[in-house]
């Protein structure tokens, strides 16, 4: 029997405010931008530090202004120096200081609460406490046996959105050598363990290359305003591929639940974008494509359900041998591959998955794996129903 920890997961919830409150988004962006212009010229990337010398300062120049918004305010700019600085060293900020444009407060649990038996919000303002509705959707019922912690509110063009971070307590299954893999491709995404792998195509390259081309169209045409139309393929685009992604998702968490695996194992992509410098579609191609996106939700749900999640590196993956490591050879058709040592043959997103599987395992030193009991029962290829 597995053992098992705690482990303390995180999830950001987006809220539609039915109706417009009176925020002091100018005045706070304008604090913030004095508080990093005070910690540039000081150097100073200690919230304590920050706020022990300006936040009596602030509370003079702004009585009117509850005092929690300076305190939000000190947080946040403390933040965006130290991603400022450390983006600075990279080479990868042009500009000499750091400066805040957007219309964004952030709230502690002083400044909103939230009921969610009722859908309605909180929120102190300089002329006292709102309440206002929320616009929400089926899929926020799982915050409701979560904590609640700190906010933000975000104004995008006429509407309001408050952010919110819940926290739950999760017991997490200690890895060991059950455990599916997961090998992402641009059309379709194969997962499985040693005894079934499954694919779901998922078209995204597809639907990415219609939203470019849709895009370039509207460009290449003189237009009085074309920002939201642009926008508005933007929008419809993502929606499309974020459904698709939590499709996928739910599907392999339901595999990794059956087979009652501790671990999900996941391709290390980091900088795939810069290691793969081929022809110029190709390039426009892998810029598109949002892999980390798809990994960000497969773990956040795969810790909610106790589930590890690692990363291994995806190197030889698609062009080894899993029961030999003997370099695989096309077998006449394009997925198709086949060693010539050991005759193994498969298609190279099952071996891929095998391939990880088997580096996972001898990582964790699983005593019972062996190269020559790898093989495959594949699960019938089923479309995702878009």
């Amino acid at each position: 029997m597995s053992s098992k920890r705690l482990e303390t997961v995180k999830l950001t919830a987006n809220f539609k405010l039915d109706k417009h409150i009176p925020l002091p988004f100018e005045l706070y962006r304008g604090i913030i931008n004095g508080l990093l212009e005070y910690a540039h010229s000081r150097g100073i990337t200690s919230f304590k530090g920050l706020k022990s010398e300006k936040y009596h300062e602030l509370r003079a120049r702004c009585p009117k202004l509850p005092s929690h918004y300076i305190y939000t305010a000190c947080l946040m700019a403390c933040s965006i120096y130290k991603s400022f600085r450390k983006l600075k060293r990279r080479g990868r900020v042009k500009k000499d200081k750091p400066a805040f444009r957007k219309d964004v407060i952030m709230l502690d649990d002083h400044l909103f609460s939230i009921d969610l038996e009722n859908w309605r919000v909180s929120i102190a303002t300089p002329s006292g406490r709102v309440e206002v509705g929320l616009l929400h959707g089926t899929y926020h019922e799982k915050f409701r046996e979560m904590r609640v912690g700190q906010a933000w509110i975000v104004k995008d063009g006429k509407d309001l959105y408050l952010k919110v971070v819940f926290s739950k307590e999760v017991e997490i299954l200690e890895p060991d050598e059950r455990a599916i893999a997961v090998d992402i491709n641009e059309n379709n995404v194969t997962f499985g363990t040693i005894d079934e792998v499954k694919k779901v195509e998922t078209k995204e390259r597809a639907i990415r290359t219609a939203y470019f081309l849709k895009r370039r169209r509207v460009q290449s045409k003189p237009r009085l305003n074309e920002k939201p139309i642009l926008a508005k393929y933007g929008r419809r685009e993502w929606r499309r591929i974020k459904e698709i992604y939590h499709k996928v998702a739910n599907e392999i968490i339901k595999m990794a639940r059956e087979k009652r695996a501790s671990t999900i194992i996941l391709e290390n992509l980091k900088n795939i974008r810069r290691r793969i410098k081929r022809t110029k579609e190709l390039n426009g191609r892998l810029h598109r494509w949002s892999f980390r996106k798809l990994q960000f939700i497969i773990e956040y749900k795969a810790r909610l359900n106790g589930i590890n999640v690692t990363y291994v590196s995806p190197k030889g993956s698609s062009s080894r041998c899993p029961r030999c490591g003997e370099k695989l050879s096309p077998n006449g058709q394009y997925r198709v591959l086949k060693c010539k040592r050991c005759g193994f043959e498969e298609d190279r997103d099952a071996i891929a998955v095998l391939n990880l599987l088997r580096k996972y395992k001898i990582n964790v030193g699983a005593s019972s794996v062996h190269p020559e009991s790898l093989s495959t029962k594949r699960g019938e290829d089923y479309p995702l129903l878009l």
